[in-house]
């Protein structure tokens, strides 16, 4: 390739120094960073061992109240870009610690959260007026700009997985908050209300979705999932990359149960072992059964019951199990389905 004369270098640098006068840059100094080949992220391939990482959240548990804290919580933030509070590029994850007789106070937010409960039981998320227990491996969701509180009734610690659409709100600049004027919102509906008339394949005549895009149910508990792995199990043969996957979803639309974020649950055999598979999407899994070792990339990693790993964009993946596993998965899938951006590769 032919080299740029001196002359001509000095005077592009010179014409760049006007440019930047004016708020303006030229795009071919950049291209190739902004319109790369493949996905291109700062996301890396890690594994958080929860039995690591529990001494902290139960310091923390002495040290700061819920009340203090408004949500005691370890960000498990990615070592590609610590200090940005965020898990993969575009989604937060963070574990949260609610102590018995405790109660994270009343707010909403324009952001979208899901819970995923990783220990302990007893303890309830209220949505809009209803409240909801919550079991190990349930999966919750607090719908954009409703009311949600936490308490802790029950007489054992709880912790659940947070996972919210932060960077995403964060990207359109659309991030509202409001307190409750309360600590605790009141009760307006029985438990197991949204259930009742969203969940057991009906819809009361004439309903509006309460929360717009998102689900009307707002727990999906472990049991009734496992459940449904099981009989698909049965049924018929593995994934050769996934298992038995299954996809929660909006029983109002059939599409994802959350707007931005997709919310996955898949059974391994014992002694599986996944053909190789990547997707755009980033990706969490918190291990809720079983264990065995994951390959991301050229990293591979030992799992076991609780802890949470994270898949990179376009970066592929494969489990190899030591027992029969279940892992709970989310990513930003429905936004980059939505833009016709989604991609996976198998092998």
């Amino acid at each position: 390739m032919a080299s740029v004369p001196h002359t001509a270098s000095n005077a592009r640098q010179d014409l760049y120094r006007r440019m930047d006068k004016q708020n303006t840059a030229p795009l071919w100094e950049v291209l190739h960073a902004l319109i790369p080949d493949e996905p291109a992220t700062r996301c890396k391939p890690y594994l958080w061992k929860y039995k690591d990482v529990r001494p902290h959240i139960t310091e923390a548990g002495k040290l700061i109240t819920a009340k203090e804290a408004i949500r005691r919580v370890l960000v498990l933030e990615n070592p590609g870009m610590r200090g940005e509070s965020c898990i993969t590029q575009s989604l937060y994850a963070g574990l949260q610690l609610i102590l018995p007789g405790e109660i994270a106070p009343s707010h909403r937010h324009s952001q979208s959260a899901l819970r995923f409960i990783v220990e302990g039981s007893g303890a309830y998320t209220a949505v809009d007026g209803e409240r909801t227990t919550m079991y190990p491996g349930d999966f919750i969701i607090t719908p954009s700009w409703t009311f949600h509180d936490h308490g802790n009734p029950g007489s054992e610690p709880v912790v659940w997985m947070d996972g919210l659409d932060i960077r995403i709100v964060e990207l359109f600049a659309a991030q509202f908050h409001e307190v409750y004027p309360e600590e605790v919102q009141p009760v307006a509906r029985s438990e197991g209300a949204a259930t009742a008339r969203f969940g057991n394949g009906l819809a009361p005549l004439g309903a509006a979705a309460p929360f717009g895009k998102t689900s009307p149910i707002f727990n999906y508990p472990y049991a009734r999932s496992r459940e449904s792995l099981d009989l698909l199990s049965r049924d018929q043969e593995a994934d050769p990359c996934h298992g038995w996957k299954m996809q929660f979803v909006n029983p109002l639309t059939g599409g994802h149960a959350m707007p931005t974020i997709a919310a996955f649950i898949q059974l391994l055999p014992n002694g599986f072992r996944s053909q190789p598979y990547r997707a755009t999407d980033g990706t969490i899994y918190s291990v809720v059964e079983g264990g065995g070792r994951v390959t991301i990339g050229s990293e591979s990693f030992e799992f076991e019951p609780r802890d949470t790993l994270v898949v990179p964009s376009w970066v592929p993946v494969s489990f190899q199990t030591a027992g029969e596993t279940v892992l709970f998965s989310f990513s930003d899938r429905p936004g980059q389905e939505a833009m016709g951006l989604w991609r996976e590769r198998r092998g």
